[in-house]
């Protein structure tokens, strides 16, 4: 009988320390409630706690990775995409953690898939594909400002995958390609006018000068003459044989004409 009394005075000896000593560690904290009501934040380290009167609900601090299941988002030039992100929030409140909302982590999980979708549908496909950093930092501000009524901080949200049917990949290499080809005619245009600047330039620089006209032509004549051609028919403008001829009449015996 007595053996039976010390056990059950033992167990009841633990029952009594296990739900009085509370140890916590340095990423814990522990919402006390007594009585029902709230008390205060305790922890780290070991807390006491009065059995049956109070109670208490364990909070981590740590940062913690949610991963948003792929969402159906129509953008706003009406395209239809699948996206899904990875979210990274901590509790920076306790107290709103546990009183506030029931379940803390569900809760930013269903808000989440809601703000993606709803953030996301302001913005072209366009923007989706070329401006993740500022999407990000969008979808990131709007969580924050509404789970901090909930004693969460977001820090980052990271969009993972923007997946398009195939038609619709069809269609982005089929505007690529012709956005190439446009830039190809843009540049070859632009090569052209400046081509053309040039030439104009050097006409105006060989207009200055006459003999300069006739040493490119006898440069052009012996560029053709070395491609082993066996016969070369070539004009002869007159307005080089002009300053031929008066360069030979003037070389001429002193009161004689040259003749042609």
């Amino acid at each position: 009988m007595e053996v039976a009394t010390l056990g059950l005075i033992a167990a009841l000896v633990i029952v009594i320390l296990y739900n009085t000593v509370k140890v916590l560690k340095e990423y814990e904290r522990g919402v006390v409630f007594f009585l029902g009501r709230f008390q205060r934040v305790k922890g780290p380290g070991l807390i006491l706690l009065f059995p049956i009167i109070q109670t208490m609900t364990k909070v981590d601090l740590r940062v913690i990775v949610l991963d948003v299941p792929t969402q159906d988002v129509i953008s706003r030039d009406n395209v239809s995409v699948k996206v899904n992100a990875v979210i990274y929030f901590r509790i920076v409140d306790p107290e709103k953690a546990v009183i506030r909302v029931a379940n803390v982590f569900e809760a930013t999980s269903q808000l989440s898939q809601t703000t993606l979708r709803s953030v996301l549908g302001q913005h072209e496909l366009d923007e989706m594909l070329a401006e993740r950093d500022k999407l990000n930092a969008d979808i990131q501000r709007s969580l924050d400002a509404q789970t901090d009524a909930w004693g969460i901080k977001v820090s980052n949200v990271e969009i993972k995958h923007v997946d398009l049917d195939e038609s619709m990949i069809r269609a982005i290499a089929k505007q690529a390609e012709a956005e190439r080809t446009r830039r190809a005619k843009v540049i070859h245009a632009e090569g052209e006018l400046q081509a053309a600047a040039s030439l104009l330039e050097a006409a105006k620089q060989l207009a200055q000068q006459p003999q300069a006209i006739q040493l490119r032509y006898l440069q052009t004549l012996a560029d053709v003459a070395g491609e082993g051609t066996n016969t070369i028919v070539f004009p002869l403008p007159l307005d080089l044989i002009t300053p031929l001829l008066k360069s030979a009449a003037m070389s001429g015996p002193t009161g004689t004409e040259g003749t042609v």
